[in-house]
């Protein structure tokens, strides 16, 4: 291959280090109003009154609105949510008003003007005092919500979803056991952190249409949702998205856009942006879930793995959001990627008056796997086994089923045991797990298996669009959002290599317009690679049989003794007869001036087929069309007097089918693994006992710095995904997923206690050591 498995540059790269890349809060335009939230000063709270009289007072203002102005529920799968409060506020920062004024600096001012009064209600604090008998009701008429999907609340309790899966017969699993190990875990919603804050500009124009600019990764979804909402035609709603600056699943999520559409509903029709400070984006709009679950685990004497019984309460905060499909997903694969015959599993997504929860980077499988994988060390250590030979031995394989008896084979789920065999000489691990340096510093190291299925839903489709140029070249475009992950070049190149001509030939549109871009599912679940991918391949055919079927005219030949590459179409059996791509993308004309043959333009589409519903009962079905498998491990030097530690080397192993730029696959698992690193390490809001968030700031919200980065080791396996472009299976989430796992197993040997909770601060580490944790 010429171009695939190259590490062609980000065509993009040039606009975005020299500022010249424009973002959704560059975009200006006449008349355009802009808006600030007023947001609740308290978690959980009864509405009495919101006077706006002061605010309309101030000059520039040119409306207030709050939730009664329309009142609506909204969500993807479940309509909890209104976009401003009604009545009632269910988290610390939920918008109860936005002010509409000619400049930011106004409506800033006049939103301090606004005096709410409010009655508190009692704080229901964690998923598990949510559930218990005498525990306030968050939404006192879930059972009356519309539900758009799989999703299952349970009436007159704090359940926003509940997933099952039940898979062989738990009697036989726990007499077959010989060992045993129990394991409790904990974690809070953290942030995103994002280097762009959310931003949306609304214009309800006069005519109907509805022009929205946002910064989104899910821009067709925001079409069907203002339809289902606010009952407009989807055929006039135009979603624009520019260069996004990251999403990791928090811009999956639909909030600022129904906020500015009915504030500019509100003025008449002219634009309002709507644009997130640092804080208002990590606490009034979604979060990353927080969770407490039990793991309980049993399996021969010789190490074989042969019942789970897991418990997930995912706090999904004060509405579900993506939070009830996260619950979804961290059920499917909750075992990690083992056989495991007998598996029971009960995932719930609850409410609590934390943030709202969305997606976050691994959707589910960052969280569950961290349970697991600690609880596999706990048996490794109960079995004195290593911990790495006890993943060997149970690794998942081909004619293997996933919990929810999805059948396995090499090329949905390629090769755990050799990313294992990898990373133990990447990671250097036979050096030994535990190292002294001196009295008071050790080395330790940690791994952790991952696996996540790229799920979505059963009618997830995209499609691909080629023009060409009159020199040649060509044009593409596709639904998928950049949002920072290198989709456009991994685009052109796999456009590039079907064409057999230079990447630099390839042109590709940058932004999105729903109204002429083909359509893509969302830019979510490390599929867009997959997705697009073999609908750009799609397209490559059509382009290609058109030229053909020009030449074939020309040359007076059948279409098949024809093929195309570097720029020409030829005669197979004889390679000097060719005309160039340039004298037939528009039909040809001959020297006379007649014309014969069409313009070429290429159109491609995939859909996902062999994915399933889950059986609400059992939770038996397909989840997603493939799986992403490998093997992590970290290795810190911890200083045992005061539980300070440097995270040294951090290492991954994929098998990502086949790696299609090997730079950007590189750097998105490297950039995983330090956002992994940092959640697992620092990252978590923190309450007080009105469930008020303190640290809505990254000034005492701490990330990991420049500095503070280990070595990162990253390797890959490549067995082909058949269904892939090229073979190529997602890997954009994985390297986020495993890491929390790793870094506690690494300091749980490390310290010599068993770490259970995150983030991992010496402080916690401390107090475990003095069994108060």
């Amino acid at each position: 291959m010429t171009t695939i498995g190259k590490a062609i540059p980000r065509i993009e790269s040039k606009d975005k280090v020299t500022g010249f890349a424009k973002y959704t809060n560059d975009m200006q335009s006449p008349g355009l109003l802009h808006g600030w939230l007023v947001t609740s000063p308290y978690s959980h709270a009864r509405i009495s009154s919101i006077d706006i009289s002061k605010a309309l007072e101030v000059s520039g203002v040119q409306t207030v609105i709050t939730g009664d102005y329309f009142p609506v529920l909204t969500g993807g799968i479940l309509a909890d949510r209104p976009p401003l409060a009604i009545k009632k506020v269910r988290y610390f920062g939920e918008p109860i008003a936005i002010v509409v004024a000619e400049t930011e600096q106004i409506a800033k001012r006049a939103a301090e003007l606004i005096r709410a009064e409010f009655v508190q209600l009692p704080v229901v604090h964690s998923p598990s005092s949510a559930l218990q008998p005498d525990a306030p009701l968050i939404h006192e008429d879930l059972g009356s919500y519309q539900t758009f999907g799989d999703v299952y609340p349970v009436p007159h309790t704090n359940i926003g979803n509940h997933v099952k899966i039940r898979k062989g017969d738990m009697q036989t699993g726990w007499a077959t056991s010989e060992v045993v190990v129990e394991g409790t875990y904990a974690f809070n919603s953290s942030d995103h952190c994002a280097m762009e804050p959310r931003c949306s500009i609304v214009e309800a124009m006069p005519s109907g249409l509805i022009d929205i600019q946002t910064s989104t990764q899910d821009p067709y979804n925001i079409k069907r949702l203002f339809h289902r909402f606010f009952q407009v035609d989807e055929s006039k709603v135009v979603v624009h998205v520019p260069f996004v600056g990251g999403g990791f699943g928090g811009k999956g999520s639909v909030q600022l856009e129904y906020i500015a559409y009915l504030a500019s509903k509100a003025c008449g029709g002219r634009p309002v942006k709507l644009n997130n400070t640092r804080e208002s984006d990590m606490v009034s709009s979604p979060c990353h879930i927080g969770l407490e679950a039990k793991v309980k685990l049993g399996a021969t004497r010789d190490g074989k793995l042969t019942v789970t019984e897991i418990t997930l309460l995912f706090d999904t905060g004060g509405y579900t959001d993506e939070g009830a499909a996260v619950t979804q997903a961290a059920a499917v694969d909750c075992t990690g990627p083992y056989r495991i015959d007998h598996v029971w599993c009960d995932a719930l997504c609850v409410y609590t008056n934390h943030p709202y929860a969305t997606a976050y980077r691994g959707f589910g499988h960052t969280e569950v796997l961290f349970c697991m994988e600690r609880t596999l060390d706990l048996l490794a250590k109960k079995l004195q086994m290593d911990p790495l030979e006890l993943r060997l031995r149970n690794a998942i394989k081909p004619g293997d089923t996933s919990p929810t008896q999805a059948p396995l084979n090499r090329s949905n789920l390629g090769d755990l045991t050799q990313c294992i065999v990898k990373l133990k000489r990447l990671i250097q691990w036979d050096e030994g797990q535990r190292i002294a340096l001196d009295r008071y510093k050790v080395r330790a190291k940690g791994l952790a298996c991952v696996w996540k299925t790229s799920g979505s839903m059963a009618d997830t489709g995209s499609g691909a669009l080629i023009t060409f140029n009159h020199d040649g070249t060509l044009n593409l475009s596709v639904g998928a959002v950049e949002i920072g992950q290198g989709n456009r070049t991994i685009m052109a190149q796999i456009l590039a290599e079907r064409m057999n001509m230079p990447v630099t030939q390839v042109h590709i549109k940058m932004d999105i317009d729903t109204q002429i871009t083909p359509e893509h599912w969302k830019t979510v679940a490390s599929s867009s690679t997959m997705l697009v991918g073999r609908a750009v391949l799609d397209a490559a055919v059509d382009a290609i049989a058109q030229l053909k079927q020009n030449a074939s005219l020309v040359l007076k030949l059948a279409p098949e003794e024809l093929e195309v590459g570097s720029g020409r179409v030829y005669v197979i059996s004889n390679p000097t007869i060719s005309m160039e791509i340039r004298e037939l993308a528009s039909g040809y004309m001959y020297p006379d001036g007649s014309a014969t043959g069409e313009p070429v333009i290429g159109r491609g589409r995939y859909r996902i087929h062999q994915q399933t519903r889950l059986d609400p009962e059992t939770g038996k079905g397909i989840p997603g069309p493939q799986w992403t498998v490998g093997a992590q491990a970290v290795e810190v030097e911890f200083d045992i007097r005061d539980c300070t530690y440097r995270v040294l080397k951090a290492a991954s192993v994929f098998d990502a089918g086949k790696v299609i730029n090997e730079a950007t696959a590189r750097g998105q698992v490297m950039g995983g693994m330090s956002m992994g690193l940092s959640f697992a390490s620092r990252e978590a809001f923190l309450y007080n006992n009105a469930g008020v968030v303190l640290n809505p700031q990254l000034r005492s919200y701490k990330l990991i710095r420049f500095g503070e980065t280990p070595d990162y080791l990253v390797e890959f396996v490549e067995t082909p995904y058949l269904d892939g472009p090229y073979g190529a299976r997602g890997v954009g989430e994985h390297g986020t997923i495993g890491m929390a796992a790793a870094l506690a197993n690494a300091l749980s040997v490390a310290a010599g206690v068993e770490l259970n909770l995150l983030p991992l601060t010496p402080e916690l580490i401390w107090r475990y050591k003095g069994d108060h944790p």
